[in-house]
């Protein structure tokens, strides 16, 4: 009886180790599972809510407009975003009266929610900003409750970082779970 306690204990080990051995790399390099913590990129992602990131995707083209990117903050926090591509290099945006133009067109968002439609806030008037080489132009779909490139400031300076850099771009949103 304690060699078969034994042996299942060792099989065991053995199942772990052969699942680890295939969950980790697979997280690591291929999908990651993310969990929504803010009402920014509401309705569409609620707070509480799963997705998952694909990082493979990304590695082979740069992310494309209107696509929801997973992202390491430009100003300082320690925490990773999710947010969506409004612009891309070479694109001019411009927010008037929390209303959306790029290229100077305006721009129907159909998953846009303003929480605070009467009050003038911070960010719901900059540009026209011509987005430069090696950044984009990313906003959250809840514009009033969002921190992203519309009100963004280097936290040293107070200076607005109206860009995100390429290079923190960790990933694409892909489906709930």
């Amino acid at each position: 009886m304690g060699m078969l306690g034994t042996m299942s204990l060792s099989r065991l080990l053995f199942l772990v180790c052969i699942a680890l051995a295939i969950v980790l790399p697979v997280r690591y390099w291929v999908v990651e599972p993310i969990y929504i913590a803010t009402p920014s990129m509401e309705p569409r992602l609620p707070v509480g809510g799963h997705v998952w990131m694909d990082k493979v995707t990304l590695r082979l083209r740069s992310p494309r407009k209107g696509e929801i990117i997973v992202f390491r903050s430009p100003v300082g926090d320690e925490h990773e975003l999710v947010k969506r591509v409004i612009a891309v290099p070479g694109d001019t945006v411009e927010l008037r009266e929390k209303s959306l133009y790029l290229n100077d067109q305006p721009v129907y968002e159909s998953y846009v929610k303003h929480t605070r439609k009467d009050e003038k806030l911070q960010g719901d008037d900059i540009g026209p900003l011509k987005v430069p080489e090696g950044a984009l132009f990313v906003l959250g779909d809840n514009r009033d409750e969002s921190k992203d490139c519309s009100v963004w400031a280097d936290p040293s300076t107070g200076e607005p970082v109206r860009f995100l850099p390429l290079k923190n771009v960790r990933g694409l949103v892909r489906g709930f779970y």
